[in-house]
């Protein structure tokens, strides 16, 4: 007789003396595991993916429509998805992963939820865009107005590159002065305005600035690193009565995940009123993700601009910025701020965005975000620590990162202490463990409501085995 080890193809006598039978049963579980690490190693392929990015390099720069996408920080074969659901997705050659991504953010239900999916079919039966009015806007606008504390008027865009576009013009227009104050490794989209000292996929390529961005463009552009007041005063005190605005992400997450000292928020909300000046919260990570209310409910600073994106679209291209009545009212066209767009408040994104948003007011919704996201990030610390590399992480709720560094990180320069080649090894390690992170030591990550307690396990578990191998 054998006992049989299913799906191995192996099996191992069950009639032997105990010692024997001890001996055998361990060379059995020692053949199993390295049968299953080969069949493991002979299924993870990128072929598919590797014939189609080559093709992609022909027609489209860098064969992508986003730089990060492209690999370039963490080496290796970009791979090329086919399908997504829940927590995980599949790449055109059949391997499947857990996703910490989520679409860069918005996919906080988790990926192709059924709800969200069947409102998307019986709007796409009365068509996909009007290019005008439409009953769907004013359900979205009445959620978002009632859960963000700062806007009591919105306007809907198209992504969160228009809505940072749109809300500095606003600024500009409101104060009639022209210089901002945004912090290095925050990003705003790409905007001239904004590439400078930028975050995201400036700081992936580690590109300076970007050619074709005129001077005059920037010069009315000053920096500051983040959580750095001090330097914000200085900013004011040498340009008084001509700075507009201070924009930030109150939780950074376009130079990795980077939290705000505590006293931080609160002298910028002091400063900026002090100088008649506003603050802008950039949202479109954060918005509906820290909180309901986003980063300005969760520590309770009200800006009096706010951006957002990405979650209130559930998953379809939007934008929003919003704001006081007194400040929204200078947009047309109630007032001469002008600013359009043909497939703004389209109804399939409207559509996404309320059933997303639906979903996201249960109770326990952010408990649970905190939980999980809780797990890996300590799950992930201890485990780097147990294999001796320098390493820290963070996390609220569900957003989260991590660097190799002991850390603390306050700030961008902080950020890039971290050591992006064993990050880039670390990376590929997952891949091919089945766990897909963003594709750069210089992003954020993003759980959902769709991970479960064994993906955070699976995750967990493969990170041990990764760390090893560094």
């Amino acid at each position: 007789m054998a006992a049989a080890i299913t799906g191995v193809g192996l099996s191992c006598p069950s009639k032997l003396s105990q010692t024997a039978a001890g001996r055998r049963q361990k060379q059995c579980a020692s053949v199993v595991r390295m049968t299953l690490l080969d069949e493991k190693k002979k299924t993870y392929t990128l072929t598919k993916s590797e014939e189609a990015f080559a093709a992609a390099k022909e027609l489209m720069p860098g064969g992508v429509n986003s730089p990060v996408r492209a690999f370039k920080s963490v080496g290796g074969q970009p791979i090329l998805v086919d399908s997504v659901k829940g927590s995980h997705m599949w790449d055109i050659d059949g391997n499947e992963y857990i996703d910490y991504v989520g679409s860069w953010g918005p996919a906080i239900i988790g990926h192709a939820d059924d709800e969200v999916l069947a409102a998307l079919s019986e709007t796409m039966k009365k068509g996909t865009s009007f290019g005008a009015p439409c009953l769907l806007e004013n359900v979205l606008a009445e959620m978002v107005i009632s859960a963000v504390p700062s806007i009591e008027m919105v306007r809907f865009v198209n992504s969160g590159t228009e809505a940072c576009m749109g809300v500095l013009r606003l600024a500009r227009a409101y104060t009639g002065r022209e210089k901002i104050i945004k912090f290095e490794g925050c990003y705003h989209g790409h905007a001239d305005a904004f590439l400078v000292k930028a975050g995201s996929g400036v700081a992936t390529l580690g590109l300076p600035d970007s050619p074709g961005v005129p001077k005059a463009a920037t010069s009315n552009t000053l920096t500051s690193p983040y959580n750095d007041i001090a330097t914000v005063e200085s900013l004011f005190e040498a340009n008084k009565g001509e700075i507009c605005a201070v924009i930030l992400e109150a939780v950074v997450g376009n130079a990795g995940f980077i939290t705000p000292k505590p006293e931080f928020l609160n002298a910028l909300r002091k400063i900026t009123k002090e100088h008649g000046a506003l603050l802008i919260f950039d949202e479109v990570m954060t918005g509906f993700r820290l909180s309901y209310g986003g980063a300005q409910e969760y520590f309770n600073i009200t800006p009096d601009l706010t951006t957002l994106g990405k979650i209130i679209g559930g998953g379809l291209p939007v934008g929003a910025y919003g704001g006081r009545r007194e400040i929204m009212e200078m947009v047309a066209p109630s007032g001469p701020m002008y600013q359009a767009g043909t497939l703004s408040g389209n109804p399939l994104a409207m559509t996404a965005g309320i059933h997303t948003l639906k979903r996201l007011q249960q109770p326990g919704t952010y408990e649970y975000l905190n939980k999980i996201t809780g797990e890996l990030i300590e799950g992930l610390v201890g485990a780097a620590k147990k294999a001796g590399h320098e390493f820290s992480g963070g996390y609220i709720n569900g957003m989260f990162g991590f660097f190799f560094t002991d850390g603390p990180v306050y700030n961008f320069e902080d950020a890039k202490k971290s050591d992006t080649a064993k990050f880039a090894r670390f990376y590929r390690g997952m891949l091919e463990e089945g766990v897909y992170l963003a594709p750069s030591q210089f992003e954020a990550g993003f759980t959902s409501l769709a991970h479960t307690d064994e993906d955070i396990r699976k995750t967990i578990a493969a990170a041990e085995r990764v760390f090893k191998t560094l």
